[in-house]
């Protein structure tokens, strides 16, 4: 059975929209559990509607909903705890079902090799899914993240072939739970958000296992809808810090990797962030 874990913090239309689009994933066997962190707009009564809608559907919605916001790498833990389904799927609440087998299709991919430990599918805009908002990560010698295939057409072959990954990230990550038994849980020195995912790729590779993009799977993600918006803390701040903790922590594997040189490294202004300068991990 697959645990799917949510999170959820304010933004109650887009977590309204993900739930709704669960829904309509065609594999059975799969349960979810959703974790709010305190939020503080209409979330929890939306939430407690859609546990309603999912038993009329003849699923079952679980709740656990914090006082205030533990931080991501603390909500997917108590996820984690929580559910007892393998494999574990990450999912965040601005994502999009884009494909009603995606379940099915990662797991296929997952279990198509002992050594792979998390697989991601490719993310297309929401509001535009003729282009790609990530086709997987990539680390340069000097640290520098980059979301490949951002701004690029959805259809594009460069990005059509699946592949072993620097890291991929937890909007949508699929998981043994196996391999949380041997590398523990998310880090969290990485509360309240950014490099959890990252860090946690590093982490698995280390224990020798690879992390891999599925580009036969499509989600739908609103890039950043909870995070870039929030006001419970300073988001270009806490890139620069977790950036340079991460960068501490794996130097000695990305200065080896042959990840992008810096030069090959931009970040395209779309949607939300071609309005500002953009505080997000490509920044680091």
């Amino acid at each position: 059975m697959f645990s799917i874990i949510v999170l959820t913090h304010n933004k109650s239309g887009c977590t309204r929209r993900c739930l709704e689009s669960l829904l309509t994933s065609a594999d059975a066997d799969w349960e979810l559990l959703v974790v709010d962190n305190g939020s503080t707009d209409d979330t929890v009564d939306l939430l407690h509607e859609m546990a309603d809608k999912y038993t009329e559907a003849g699923r079952e919605m679980r709740l656990l909903v914090n006082e205030r916001n533990a931080g991501a790498s603390t909500g997917r833990n108590q996820g984690i705890d929580a559910t007892t389904g393998d494999p574990l799927v990450f999912l965040d609440n601005d994502m999009v079902v884009g494909d009603v087998r995606w379940l099915s299709k990662l797991r296929a991919t997952l279990d198509s090799d002992a050594k792979i430990g998390m697989v991601v599918p490719k993310l297309v805009f929401a509001d535009d899914p003729s282009m790609i908002q990530f086709a997987g990560g990539a680390v340069s010698p000097t640290g520098r993240v980059q979301f490949m295939g951002r701004g690029e057409p959805a259809d594009d072959p460069r990005f059509n072939e699946r592949r072993e990954l620097q890291f991929g990230i937890s909007a949508c990550m699929m998981l043994r739970r196996s391999l949380v038994d041997e590398i523990g849980t998310l880090d969290e020195a990485f509360n309240p958000v950014q490099f959890e995912d990252v860090d946690y790729c590093y982490r698995a590779r280390s224990k020798g296992y690879t992390v891999v993009y599925e580009p036969a799977v499509t989600m739908l993600h609103d890039e950043s809808a909870t995070t870039a918006a929030s006001d419970d803390f300073n988001n270009r701040y806490i890139v620069i810090k977790h950036g340079m903790l991460f960068k501490a922590r794996w130097r000695h594997m990305f200065e080896t990797e042959n990840g992008p040189p810096d030069d090959e490294i931009h970040w395209k202004p779309i949607g939300r962030f071609a309005r500002r300068k953009p505080a997000d991990r490509e920044q680091s």
